[in-house]
């Protein structure tokens, strides 16, 4: 780190001015969580942060879920190759997700040759050591690991928000779903101790955070890499045992193995939000068979209500993927059977994407685009009809928003967050960031309520 501290202070003192680091984050609250880890790696080393992709390094943490996360970047690099045209000094770096892809990678190499530092997920620990050989060197370095047992603790991190944070609990995923490369990029599962969860959860309260978000490609399988093993739902008691945590959320959750003891601490546990993503992705049991998820339509349905029962306040959302290899049109009702029986709060929907290297890639029976599309334009129809009627059952109720921010269109009024992950604007001001504050929600608009603040 010195090394590369130093070299950064003499860059620095030569252009008279700060040397600026940006990171632009595609994807999910994984990468999120990367790119604060990064962030932090470089302000330590004596990088300015700067919100311009103009700056004198840029770094690219890359998602890979769908193709057009690639395409994005691709387009994207365009625009860094003027920039550098034009400083011929700047450095520009990729990782994570996009780059554990070896085709990737070769394709950077060959048609994107002014890209400058290359490393993948396992390894983000090593940017410094890596930026240090790139300033020295001044050639391409590329650093991809295939894999990787180890969890480095305490690295440095600069938050986004001063309030809420993400809190890794565990990387990788095993169960390869048959259409998901994530487990091809991410590894196999690996669990953090509890005692350093907890450990970071209590540092930052004590740097002012209120809420945490414990972050895991399916943290319901948290703790079966450890020894001895423990459940996500005692972790997650642990956690709330944390005094000055006003709230924990989490994702993202495989309803396979959601147990009836999360459900029980869920429930039981005030400072747990009401508010549970549950990925569907498909209402037939012949494709969820083909998907390997490891449950049925009638299975998923039961524990819907299971949790519904148990916990009647709760805020249920879902990702659902339209156009699976061999989906049938009776495939695809049994989908929006499901969205009505279960009645979500919203969905993220999505047209399936083929993954290289996936087993659903090499399936037949490919849908054509046109269907695939017909049906994500019923689908969500069907999904934004159902929101719009359950949107506004909290009307008339009391409950404590986290102010997020300022309303951008509204002088005088904030951005609070519900427990139930809905938004709500009301009367604030500034210094109201960060805050609980009961609201009287007086009005649904659809996706966000507006309220009363009350004393």
């Amino acid at each position: 780190m010195q090394k590369l501290r130093d070299i950064v202070t003499e860059r620095s003192n030569r252009l008279g001015r700060p040397f600026y680091a940006n990171v632009t984050t595609f994807g999910c609250q994984m990468n999120a969580k990367d790119s604060e880890k990064l962030l932090g790696i470089l302000e330590e080393a004596g990088f300015t942060p700067s919100e311009k992709e103009a700056s004198d390094f840029v770094i690219y943490n890359t998602c890979t879920v769908r193709d057009n996360a690639n395409q994005r970047v691709y387009g994207r690099l365009g625009y860094l190759n003027s920039l550098k045209q034009k400083n011929p000094d700047m450095i520009i770096a990729l990782c994570g997700c996009m780059m554990q892809e070896p085709s990737v990678v070769e394709k950077i190499k060959k048609s994107y040759r002014f890209v400058d530092l290359i490393f993948g997920t396992h390894n983000i620990f090593k940017l410094a050591e890596l930026l240090y050989r790139q300033m020295t060197e001044r050639h391409m370095i590329v650093d991809i690991w295939d894999g990787t047992d180890e969890i480095v603790e305490k690295l440095p991190a600069e938050r986004k928000y001063s309030f809420k944070s993400g809190v890794n609990i565990m990387y990788g995923c095993n169960n390869f779903c048959s259409y998901c490369i994530v487990p091809y990029v991410r590894g196999r599962e690996r669990s953090r101790s509890p005692e350093d969860i907890v450990d970071e959860v209590k540092n930052l309260v004590k740097d002012g955070v209120v809420e945490v978000m414990l972050l895991g490609q399916n943290v319901n399988s948290y703790g079966k890499t450890l020894n001895p093993p423990m459940s996500f739902a005692e972790l997650l008691k642990r956690v709330a045992d944390v005094e000055g945590l006003e709230r924990i959320r989490f994702m993202t959750s495989h309803p396979k193995d959601l147990s009836d003891e999360l459900i029980r601490v869920m429930r039981d546990c005030p400072k747990v939000c009401r508010h549970l993503h549950l990925p569907l992705q498909s209402g037939s049991s012949r494709i969820l068979s083909q998907m390997n998820r490891v449950y049925g339509k009638e299975q998923y349905l039961a524990l819907a209500e299971k949790i519904k029962t148990e916990i009647p306040d709760i805020s249920l959302t879902t990702d659902i993927i339209v156009g699976f290899p061999g989906e049938t049109e009776d495939d695809f009702q049994e989908t929006l059977d499901v969205v009505r029986k279960v009645r979500y709060d919203s969905a993220f929907t999505f047209l399936y994407s083929k993954r290289t290297g996936t087993p659903a890639a090499a399936m037949e029976n490919q849908v054509p685009e046109e269907i695939m599309k017909d049906r994500f334009d019923r689908l969500l129809k069907e999904v934004q009809r159902i929101s719009a009627e359950v949107s506004g059952k909290d009307v008339g109720k009391v409950m404590p928003a986290l102010v997020e921010g300022l309303d951008d269109h509204n002088p005088g009024m904030v951005t609070g967050r519900l427990s139930n992950n809905i938004m709500v604007h009301f009367p604030g001001e500034a210094s109201d960031i960060g805050r609980i504050i009961p609201v009287k929600l007086e009005e649904s608009r659809g996706f966000y309520y507006m309220g009363t603040r009350l004393p």
